[in-house]
């Protein structure tokens, strides 16, 4: 059943609603959209909290990014939205935010590309990292284009991350899964490190999707994800090596850094 445009709008503010409380934005940040027809845009306006807005606070706005209708104005970043609809016919919603983990591991340059877990494998493959960009210029917005239409979930270095579907629920779920999947690979690298799935596990994950109804895009690129022979090979080669140590070393260690500091 077609919803209707008042429909919709309660969706967006529900899902702003969610987003905040999760704590994934803080004041304004944040933006959500959803493409009504082939013409019009459905989006949260600029200067908003995504936690108390109102059904009447959204705007209209044309595949140009033009306002066609709405009392405030439109965010900075629409042009990162229309650029995902413009690549994805399939997509109908796109939502972005700050969610702390995963914007964590992007702050730090890491993409969320091991295959850790198998629900993430097979939903969202991996989650890559596209370089950094000003925010609301075209140089956000370049480095995600090589991988809007293979992902469904990308985060974007030193600022947040962006998650999309065929619906504003299934965007909003991509990005708790994401979150989600963040956290667990922190606590599993605070624990000494994940175990990665092997290359055969892998394949078969990917290879089941359509057992579950996934029309996930990406299906195995290079890299994404990372297998544990992928991994072992890259630490090899002389690549990003993970190494242990206890409480007790990283306390001497501290120390030792914070006392040759001092007697600089």
């Amino acid at each position: 059943m077609v919803k209707t445009e008042r429909e919709y709008r309660e969706d967006i503010c529900q899902i702003g609603r969610l987003v905040y409380q999760k704590g994934w934005v803080a004041a304004n940040d944040g933006n959500i959209t959803i493409r009504l027809d082939p013409e019009r845009i459905l989006a949260t306006p600029t200067g908003v909290s995504k936690g108390l807005m109102h059904p009447d606070d959204l705007i209209l706005v044309d595949m140009q990014g033009n306002k066609i209708a709405g009392r405030a104005e439109r965010t900075s970043e629409i042009a990162m939205h229309l650029k995902v609809y413009e690549m994805r016919p399939d997509i109908r919603s796109v939502v972005h935010a700050h969610p702390p983990v995963a914007t964590g591991f992007a702050t730090a340059g890491r993409p969320l590309s091991l295959a850790l877990l198998p629900e993430v494998v097979i939903a969202l493959g991996c989650v890559p990292l596209a370089a950094y960009g000003l925010p609301g210029t075209p140089a956000l917005i370049e480095p995600m284009i090589p991988l809007i239409p293979k992902y469904d979930a990308i985060m974007m270095a030193n600022h947040g991350a962006v998650c999309y579907g065929e619906d504003v629920y299934k965007a909003f779920f991509r990005m708790e899964t994401m979150e989600h999947f963040a956290r667990i690979q922190l606590v599993a690298e605070l624990l000494g490190g994940p175990t990665v799935l092997p290359r055969e596990e892998v394949d078969k994950l990917l290879g089941s999707r359509t057992r579950y109804g996934v029309k996930a895009r990406n299906a195995g690129e290079p890299g994404c994800p990372v297998s544990a022979e992928e991994r072992g090979g890259a630490q090899a080669s002389g690549g990003e090596e993970t190494f242990t140590v206890t409480r007790s070393e990283l306390i001497a260690l501290v120390d030792e850094a914070l006392r040759a500091r001092g007697s600089a």
